[in-house]
Parts: C-alpha cells; sequence; structure tokens
C-alpha cells in the first residue's frame, strides 16, 4: 500500500475541521473538544525538527523516537486496504478532548475486552526523565467507554498520517482494529492498545499510579493536568470509571490541598 506523505512545510487548511454537526450525538461535548488548528499535535514533519532538538538538549539521544520510515511502516501495515472509506478511531485517552484530526462525528462508544488504565511510562511531553508521567492506554480485560471519532474518506491518509506522529512517534502502543458498541451502532474502529511487551509498560497499582500522576511534568506541561482534563471528559459523557476513584482517592491521601479542588459528580454509566 503506497501512503501519500505530506510535504514538511505544507499546511493544512483551518477551516471546519470539526463542523458543528460533528456533535449531533453528544451535544454536551460542545466546546469541550479543542479546535485541532489549535492543537499542539496538528503536526508535521517539520515539527519534528523542533522536537529533535529538544530531545537532544534533554540528553536524550538520536534514537528517542521512531524514524519517519519505521513509523510509517507501521501505519502502512495497520492500514493496508482500509484506505478507501470513513475511518473510525476509538478514543478513550487525550484524543477525546485534543483529536488534532479531522472529523466528521462523534459517538459514545464501548469496546470490550479492554479497560483504561494508567500503564504508560513517559519521559517527555508530560514527563521527564526526572519526573516521569503516566498516561492513558488500554489494557487487557474489562470494558472501557469512550469515544468513537469518524474521519471521512477522503481525509484518512492526511490524518493518520499526523495521528501516528503523536501516538506511534515512540513504543508503547499497538494499533489494532476492534468492534465497538455506539447507540448508533456497531462500528469497526482503530485503537491504541498497550503493548505489554514494551519498556514503557507500566504494571502498578493506584497508590504508585497517583505519586507519578501528581509529580510527572516536562515541556508540555504536568501529568496532573492530563489527568484532570480526561477526568473531565468522561465526566461529560456521563461514565463512571474505578479507575479515576482509584488513583483520585490516592491523590487525595498524599496531597491534602487536592480535597480542596471543586468535586465533580461522576454518574453512572447508562
Amino acid at each position: 500500500m503506497q501512503l501519500a506523505h505530506r510535504n514538511a512545510t505544507e499546511t493544512v487548511e483551518p477551516t471546519m475541521l470539526i463542523p458543528a454537526d460533528a456533535f449531533s450525538h453528544l451535544p454536551m461535548l460542545m466546546g469541550k473538544v479543542l479546535d485541532p488548528e489549535k492543537s499542539t499535535f496538528r503536526i508535521s514533519r517539520q515539527t519534528f525538527h523542533d522536537w529533535d532538538r529538544r530531545a537532544q538538549a534533554a540528553g536524550y539521544g538520536d534514537n528517542w523516537r521512531r524514524t519517519h520510515q519505521e513509523r510509517e511502516a507501521t501505519r502502512s501495515k495497520a492500514l493496508r486496504g482500509r484506505l478507501g472509506g470513513d475511518l473510525w478511531v476509538f478514543a478513550y485517552g487525550s484524543l477525546m478532548w485534543d483529536p488534532a484530526i479531522h472529523v466528521v462525528e462523534f459517538r459514545a462508544a464501548a469496546l470490550t475486552g479492554f479497560h483504561r488504565r494508567f500503564c504508560l511510562k513517559v519521559e517527555i511531553g508530560r514527563g521527564s526523565r526526572a519526573r516521569p508521567a503516566l498516561m492513558a492506554a488500554l489494557d487487557v480485560g474489562g470494558e472501557c467507554h469512550g469515544l468513537a471519532l469518524r474521519i471521512p474518506a477522503q481525509a484518512v491518509d492526511r490524518e493518520t498520517e499526523i495521528l501516528w506522529m503523536r501516538e506511534m512517534i515512540g513504543e508503547g502502543y499497538i494499533p489494532s482494529f476492534f468492534n465497538v458498541t455506539t447507540p448508533q451502532g456497531p462500528v469497526e474502529a482503530l485503537a491504541f492498545v498497550t503493548d505489554r511487551q514494551s519498556a514503557r509498560f507500566a504494571d502498578i497499582g493506584a497508590e504508585e499510579a497517583a505519586h507519578l500522576i501528581a509529580t510527572g511534568s516536562g515541556i508540555l506541561g504536568t501529568n496532573l493536568e492530563y489527568f484532570e482534563n480526561l477526568a473531565t471528559q468522561v465526566e461529560a459523557l456521563g461514565i463512571r470509571d474505578k479507575v479515576f476513584e482509584d488513583i483520585r482517592a490516592s491523590l487525595c491521601r498524599r496531597r491534602p490541598a487536592y480535597l480542596a479542588r471543586p468535586s465533580r459528580n461522576m454518574q453512572a454509566e447508562g
């Protein structure tokens, strides 16, 4: 399969990257999803010049990320035969509020066989070597409630290239397709699941996870901001996810000031 590559200096028109009717199924998300043109992750290969410079300055060496050729090889393999139609992406982490890609439909979605877990340890982005962070991933077992995002057929190649630069910059995730349920009917969606063989996989409990989330910080901000942004989006959908309750309980024990934060009522899944 041949994948088209955007020129490093090519820009994508910002107009209507997320049309208003994309939220017709989930009007409560209107205004709670970042416009792609405002996203840090609306990137091109040119962006990597700056990222490589920062990584070098931080002492990460030349192999801190996959090469463009390595990353594109994983995209080619995952998307073989799927560039001719619309593509659904299952979002369970930061893609829920900051997709950075052209999406024309949002649906509430559930994936059976995996659960949301803070188990991907990173030392760049919202983490550093001195203060590593934990990102959300899909780990085996249970069920995960999130969003299904539809990319229109004509934009799939371009938008997945952007998506891959973000999600597959290094090891940690395995791109896979699964059937997910939505109120409007089942769809087959791309999901990035935990690679349990990766050195970045952190098989830890809520207490240790809370410690990393409370202290993690990097060039993109703090781990705690990421955690709260995700919790806010999950709660806006009326989802109750025990992972947030367990980690928040640990955060409260570790940081009494955390208790003073405005509470958010988590409703049961409906």
